[in-house]
């Protein structure tokens, strides 16, 4: 829930105002209810009333719903919407590496884009990942990094309280950037693939509703305090990557941190969204002595194309909205209370229909505006 990303909000609450601060918090209540109906979707009652786990993954749920259509169209949908999802999360790595290192050395004469070729050599090992348990490892280091980030940037803020203002804050917003803005907040908070993995490993999955309740609660916490306490010192000098706007002495500081937290955390979803592919191309194939080649190919063509995209797409705030509005939104709000409703339709109350019908209304409007108005903003970026 707590990523990278975070940095995108002040920039979002620059562009939706008052708005921005009611999303966050909308945004994370939601999306712990699509992960509640995600994960009530893994479950049917058997014989004596029991709930019993018949299904273990995202596409799992996908194939159970489209079987009549098709046994595994579902299931295509979801993976290909999750490798985009994860390919772009990589891409976006990429992009705000290149950013990080060009703003904490600024006098040696390399643009973004060189930069970030400079941070994807540091990433070529990542081909030769087989498991979870070295991704795993750098995780940790991840959210380690991660709070420290957060609490220096929330720290030298709150030494500049005496020129915080609410009159920074915009009664009257531009609707294309608000738009874009409800991407990037979407984008902050996506973590819907991986809850049927989380919860079918917990020791206790009875408590899952329980922990994605406060985990929610104190990301919300987190990135309204976050958001809130960067955009009211800075106002409208407010930057895409909030870390430009901190003096050097700090700058530098907190941009190493942020630089060691993307590369690290660069490997999880890289490889996710390589095994995606690996196991679905290896399927059928019963030569075993093809697999490792396959499986380095596959590694190397995907490390490939995100250095490729994050040289023709270097826009940090645009990108990561339309990641947010395409996938985030696909994935958080559309496919699980569509599923939903396919799989438990006569069960629900009347009131949990609507509550799943307006959720799916919602995420398709956001996704279809914020769609159109990030793309707007990219073509006028490269025209």
């Amino acid at each position: 829930l707590q990523g990278i990303f975070v940095l995108g909000l002040p920039y979002a609450l620059l562009h939706s105002g008052y708005s921005g601060l009611l999303l966050i918090v909308l945004s994370a209540a939601l999306c712990c209810y699509t992960g509640k109906i995600l994960i009530t979707c893994l479950y049917e009652e058997n014989e004596d009333g029991q709930l019993v786990r018949v299904r273990d993954t995202y596409e799992d749920i996908a194939n159970a719903c489209c079987k009549k259509l098709s046994p595994k169209l579902g299931g295509i949908v979801v993976n290909v919407t999750q490798v985009v999802e994860l390919i772009m999360t990589c891409i976006l790595y990429l992009v705000v590496s290149g950013n990080l290192l060009s703003h904490s050395f600024p006098y040696v004469p390399l643009t973004e884009k060189t930069w970030s070729v400079i941070a994807f050599v540091t990433l070529l090992p990542c081909v030769f990942i087989r498991t979870l348990k070295i991704v795993s490892k750098l995780s940790q280091i991840c959210s380690l990094l991660h709070f420290v980030i957060i609490l220096l940037v929330i720290t030298y803020c709150l030494t500049q309280i005496h020129q915080w203002s609410w009159a920074k804050f915009r009664l009257s917003i531009e609707f294309e950037d608000f738009l874009v803005s409800v991407g990037v907040i979407i984008f902050s908070y996506t973590s819907q693939i991986f809850l049927p993995t989380l919860e079918g490993n917990m020791k206790n999955p009875g408590e899952f509703r329980c922990m994605l309740n406060w985990t929610h609660f104190f990301a919300c916490v987190l990135k309204t305090t976050f958001a809130l306490t960067a955009f009211l010192t800075w106002g409208e000098e407010t930057k895409e990557v909030i870390t430009d706007n901190l003096p050097s002495f700090l700058e530098m500081l907190v941009n190493l941190c942020l630089l060691t937290k993307a590369l690290l955390s660069y490997p999880l979803p890289f490889f996710a969204a390589t095994e995606i592919v690996y196991s679905c191309i290896s399927k059928g194939n019963h030569s075993n002595c093809r697999w490792p080649l396959l499986s380095l190919s596959v590694r190397g063509s995907f490390l490939l194309l995100t250095l490729l995209m994050a040289m023709f797409t270097p826009h940090f705030a645009l990108l990561m909205g339309l990641s947010g509005s395409v996938t985030g939104a696909a994935m958080t709000f559309l496919l699980p209370s569509l599923f939903h409703l396919k799989l438990k339709w006569k069960k629900l109350s009347f009131l949990e229909k609507c509550a799943d019908i307006s959720v799916f209304i919602l995420g398709f409007l956001c996704s279809l505006a914020g769609i159109i108005c990030s793309i707007k903003g990219l073509l006028e970026v490269f025209g």
